[in-house]
């Protein structure tokens, strides 16, 4: 992938910034799947991940990088988690060399951050959260939650069941 952005290489965002131009560099690792992925705890200044950014940045897509972040962050392999997005072999690989994801494949990478995230606050630790999201789970019928997610109305069931595990609802 000669290519492929560097997983440390510094680009320009579309997320908001105090500079003049109003858009800001940043490394991997600190964008907005991180950000959303860590849950309530994580202590980043708000200013950065509006959701009129986020939905300026979805319309671009995300950068590629975004992907390895959400792929470190579930800890899971590549090879199992774009499949669960949608995306081909084939078509992380043109993705890969444009550097960008399509504003439909940056919405399900937003999605399962989200999903982490939440999965976090409740589950209290990110160890906890990745376990429970790569488990059967009852409440889903037995399904697995990340699998379950690969809908939109997946995820809002996973979500649901979430919430219910945090205000201790029977399920």
């Amino acid at each position: 992938m000669k290519n492929a952005p560097s997983i440390v290489q510094e680009i320009a965002t579309p997320y908001l910034s105090r500079s003049d131009s109003g858009v800001g560099t940043r490394k991997a690792g600190s964008g907005i799947v991180v950000y959303l992925a860590h849950g309530a705890s994580d202590k980043r200044a708000p200013w950065e991940y509006t959701t009129a950014s986020l939905i300026q940045s979805l319309k671009i897509g995300l950068p590629v990088r975004e992907l390895d972040d959400l792929r470190s962050c579930l800890d899971v392999s590549m090879e199992r988690l774009v499949p669960m997005l949608g995306i081909s072999k084939a078509t992380l690989h043109r993705r890969m060399a444009a550097g960008r994801l399509d504003p439909a494949e940056s919405d399900r990478v937003v999605r399962f951050a989200r999903l982490m995230g939440k999965a976090v606050e409740v589950m209290e630790s990110q160890e906890n959260a990745r376990a429970w999201l790569t488990t059967a789970q009852r409440g889903l019928g037995g399904a697995v939650p990340l699998e379950y997610a690969e809908t939109e109305v997946g995820a809002r069931e996973v979500e649901d069941l979430l919430g219910r595990i945090e205000y201790g609802v029977y399920s």
